[in-house]
C-alpha cells in the first residue's frame, strides 16, 4: 500500500516560466517559482507543511486569547492548537482537506465545507481560486455562510517569501501599513502606534538582525486600492505581494525559532482582521445566511 502524501494532492499550474504548486491540504502553495527563482519557500509533499506555509486561514487568522470567544450571546471553546500560549490558532483549514471544482493548465479552485463543532458551530463553505497571470499569481478566496444564522468571519494566508539565493539578512523589507499593533508575551493585541524606527516600513529597509511576528494596519493603497509587501534579495530581485481592500491588516514574521523555517523566507499574511479579532470585534466579519466574503491577494516576482 503506497501511504499518502500528507499534504495530499498536488496541483501543479503553469504559465510561461512560472510554476506553482497547490497542494489539497490546506489549499497550501507548496511550491511557486519564476523560471529557477523560488517566490515563495518550496517544501516537500513528503512533509508536513512548515510553520503554515503557504496555507489558507479562516474561519480566523491568526490567534484568539485561550480559545474562548462569546458571539451573539453565547460562549464557545475552540481547541488550543498553541498549548504554550494558550491560544487557537490560524482557524480550522490549515489541515484540512480541500477538494478541487476546477482546473485548468493555469487555475485551479479548491473547495472546503466546515463542518460545524462546539467551538464553531457554523457551515462555512471556503472556495480558494489560483491563477497564473502575467502579474504573477492571483488568489481569490470565497467564504459561504451555508447555514441559518449569522457567522463570525475572518480569513487569512500566510505564505513565506523566499529571500532567493542569499539570506533574510541580505534582503530590504517594505511594508505599505502606517501603525503597528502592540502585543503582549501571548503575541495578543494590546493596542496599535503609528510606525516608527524598526516598524516604519514604508520604505525599504534592511531585514540584518532585525526580528519581527508583528501586525500592521492602516494600509496604504495605490491608485488601484492595493496595499503592498515588497521583499528585496541579495540578487536584486524583489517578490510583491498585493492585498485588496477586503484584507485591510498584515503580519510579518522573520522565522526566528520556528522548526523547518528557521529564518528562511519572510511569512508575509494578508489578512481581514488582526490576532483577537472573534473577541474584540474589531475588522470581524459577520457572515449573512446565504451571504459571501471575497477576498484577493497576488504574489510575484519582478
Amino acid at each position: 500500500m503506497t501511504s499518502p502524501y500528507p499534504t495530499g494532492d498536488q496541483h501543479e499550474l503553469r504559465l510561461g516560466d512560472q510554476v506553482a504548486v497547490i497542494t489539497s491540504v490546506g489549499a497550501s502553495i507548496r511550491e511557486y517559482r519564476v523560471g529557477d527563482r523560488d517566490v515563495v519557500l518550496p517544501f516537500a509533499a513528503e512533509s508536513l507543511a512548515p510553520a503554515f506555509s503557504g496555507a489558507v486561514l479562516a474561519p480566523w487568522p491568526n490567534r484568539v486569547r485561550d480559545g474562548v470567544y462569546g458571539y451573539r450571546g453565547k460562549t464557545y471553546q475552540l481547541h488550543l492548537s498553541e498549548p504554550p500560549r494558550g491560544v487557537a490558532i490560524h482557524g480550522l483549514v490549515a489541515w484540512a482537506r480541500f477538494d478541487a471544482v476546477e482546473q485548468s493548465a493555469e487555475a485551479l479552485t479548491l473547495r472546503h465545507d466546515l463542518v460545524p463543532t462546539p467551538g464553531y458551530p457554523w457551515p462555512v463553505r471556503v472556495e480558494v481560486t489560483y491563477r497564473l497571470t502575467e502579474r504573477g499569481l492571483d488568489v481569490t478566496t470565497v467564504a459561504t455562510n451555508l447555514g441559518e444564522d449569522v457567522a463570525p468571519y475572518g480569513v487569512g494566508f500566510h505564505p513565506w517569501l523566499s529571500p532567493g539565493p542569499g539570506t533574510v539578512d541580505e534582503c530590504t523589507l517594505q511594508v505599505d501599513a502606517a501603525r503597528h499593533v502592540t502585543v503582549d508575551n501571548r503575541l495578543l493585541p494590546t493596542g496599535s502606534e503609528a510606525v516608527a524606527g524598526v516598524f516604519d516600513l514604508r520604505e525599504p529597509k534592511p531585514l540584518a538582525g532585525v526580528v519581527l511576528d508583528d501586525a500592521w494596519l492602516e494600509p496604504i493603497r495605490d491608485a488601484d486600492g492595493l496595499s503592498w509587501i515588497r521583499l528585496t534579495g541579495a540578487d536584486g530581485r524583489t517578490v510583491a505581494m498585493w492585498a485588496d481592500e477586503t484584507l485591510p491588516a498584515w503580519q510579518v514574521c522573520t522565522g526566528d525559532g520556528l522548526e523547518g523555517i528557521e529564518r528562511g523566507g519572510v511569512a508575509a499574511e494578508p489578512m481581514s482582521c488582526i490576532a483577537d479579532a472573534f473577541r474584540t470585534c474589531d475588522l470581524l466579519v459577520e457572515l449573512e445566511p446565504g451571504t459571501a466574503h471575497e477576498a484577493r491577494w497576488g504574489v510575484g516576482l519582478v
